[in-house]
């Protein structure tokens, strides 16, 4: 009956991860078996509590068609981004408005600021589908997507009070920046591919190397100046995905490629907002609202949901149909969490 279920990635589904790494190869999901081994560790200690830090917990969700026997997609929360011994660093994007009287000429110009902070925002990131699934019926990538804030309102607690969402820019056919070409280089002294690679484990080479003054986007080449913000088409989906549940461009851009930072605070987030929590009530099959439903287990995979009808009643249960009640593993009576998806 359950064709797709989301769980917590385990160091097992490495093989698989790196089918989707290579789709999306970013400092979230890297095309680097050793990296990729590494945020499955991490994640799973996540879960399970072995990260006695909340703000060093990084959790990685799965997608798996059961039927195929494969993971098709992914997506991942970090708890925080930005701690003292790796700083959340951005460029802000500033306007300054510039007139001269006596030649009656006025210009507006683009700024870019460097900015950091040890106690950044939790992020999300690492979405990927894999193409052949992006259009099925189910509608797995809002699954993917959307069960990130079902687990933030499940345990609120463990996350900051903004999320912010780092979206990529056009880039280059080969994944190169035009803003890093025009900038990063002549600061670094490295590639874009050299750059990337180091930041994946730290970005303090960032913020000791870029010059600290405002710096006149209008210096730049054009082709720099128009990836600033701007939204490549890959991600255009994941930006309207975003505004509709109450995220905003922030005027903050990665430093690595121009790429939009959006942002908004937790407890405003549309989706947060909608997840309600509850006791678990098994019934028979019937007709309801379509719904994300999540327990958490007590051991791997520590967290599995999957989409079924649902419906709420009036003394706060969760009802769900007994089929789910029994795929998902809960006991009658444990709280679960619902996100409706219509």
């Amino acid at each position: 009956m359950f064709r797709y279920v989301i769980r917590g990635a385990t160091p097992d589904d490495a093989p698989q991860m790196m089918e989707l790494a290579r789709h999306l190869n970013t400092v979230n999901l890297p095309d680097d078996p050793e990296a990729v081994a590494e945020i499955l560790d991490l994640s799973m200690r996540s879960f399970s509590g072995a990260v006695k830090d909340p703000r060093r917990r990084e959790f990685v969700f799965v997608i798996e068609d059961l039927l195929a026997q494969r993971i098709i997609g992914t997506s991942k929360i970090l708890a925080q981004l930005g701690r003292r011994d790796a700083p959340y660093i951005f460029l802000d994007v500033i306007v300054e408005e510039k007139y001269s009287q006596t030649l009656d000429r006025h210009f507006v110009h683009t700024l870019l600021r460097l900015g950091h902070s040890y106690e950044g925002p939790t992020e999300i990131g690492g979405l990927i589908v894999l193409p052949e699934f992006r259009l099925v019926p189910e509608r797995v990538g809002m699954m993917i997507s959307y069960v990130r804030f079902l687990f933030m309102a499940m345990h609120r607690g463990l996350f900051r009070n903004d999320v912010v969402a780092e979206l990529l820019p056009p880039l280059l056919p080969d994944g190169t920046s035009h803003l890093w070409e025009a900038l990063g280089r002549k600061f670094t002294d490295m590639s874009y591919s050299e750059a990337d690679r180091l930041s994946k484990g730290n970005k303090e080479f960032i913020k000791s190397l870029f010059p600290t003054g405002d710096i006149y986007a209008s210096l730049l080449p054009p082709d720099a100046q128009e990836v600033i913000g701007k939204v490549g088409r890959e991600t255009r989906g994941v930006e309207k995905m975003l505004r509709r549940i109450g995220f905003q461009y922030c005027h903050r851009i990665d430093p690595f490629d121009g790429g939009p930072h959006f942002r908004a605070a937790t407890d405003e987030i549309l989706l947060l907002r909608r997840t309600h929590r509850g006791p678990a009530r098994p019934v028979d099959e019937f007709d309801g609202t379509r719904a994300l439903v999540a327990t958490d287990l007590h051991k791997a995979p520590f967290f599995r949901a999957t989409s079924c009808a649902v419906r709420f009643d009036d003394d706060g249960a969760v009802l769900i149909p007994r089929a789910a009640f029994e795929f998902l593993g809960i006991a009658e009576g444990a709280e679960i969490a619902a996100l409706p998806l219509d």
